[in-house]
């Protein structure tokens, strides 16, 4: 069993994450032709608690139950995952990567997510504003906009051969490049780093 947890524990290379990840399209598919997306849960809830007459929420969001267990399972599973068998050792990052992202005052390596930027500390701050409330909304938005979040699109869209996928694909990568050249630092400051 000891070997087991330490085995999970170690960052799984991509050809073992990557077909695993790949493999929820056909299985959902044949299960009940379903769609993968994380996206659209939030609609489901949405329809589930508010019981107003919107349109947009006026359908039967019963049959959508299995996304919210699929999503459901996702939370607990992360939490599982970070709780118990997470990796202890500092993430490895590129060196040259760890230089540009010194210059901006991230340092700490030790999680996930910079924790220069991702902390309690910093929720009512002009730091969270510009990144949790700001760019939740941007995220928020644009997958309104996109039709969906990128795991839908690049996951479940492409694989089953969607224009608009490859197109909605290309635009989040884009987005990304362009924000990580040439947004991050202006952000970076404007908040106060």
């Amino acid at each position: 069993m000891e070997q087991f947890i330490e085995w999970i524990t170690q960052p799984w290379p991509w050809w073992v994450a990557g077909p695993l990840i790949g493999l929820t399209v056909p299985i959902l598919l044949i299960i009940g032709n379903k769609s993968f997306g994380i996206s659209s849960s939030l609609r489901h809830v949405c329809a589930m608690c508010a019981p107003a007459n919107i349109p947009f929420f006026t359908y039967n969001w019963r049959k959508e139950m299995w996304n919210m267990m699929f999503v459901f399972g996702v939370l607990i599973g992360g939490f599982i995952a970070a709780t118990f068998i997470s990796n202890p050792e500092t993430i490895v990052v590129a060196e040259s990567t760890q230089r540009d992202l010194a210059a901006l005052g991230i340092t700490d390596y030790s999680r996930l997510l910079p924790v220069e930027i991702f902390n309690w500390d910093n929720l009512f701050t002009l730091k969270g504003l510009i990144f949790f409330v700001f760019g939740g909304f941007m995220v928020g938005f644009g997958t309104r906009y996109a039709g969906g979040c990128t795991s839908g699109h690049a996951i479940m869209g492409i694989s089953s051969l969607q224009w608009p996928s490859v197109v909605a694909t290309i635009f989040f990568m884009l987005g990304g490049f362009i924000t990580t050249h040439f947004l991050l630092g202006p952000l970076m400051a404007l908040a106060g780093f």
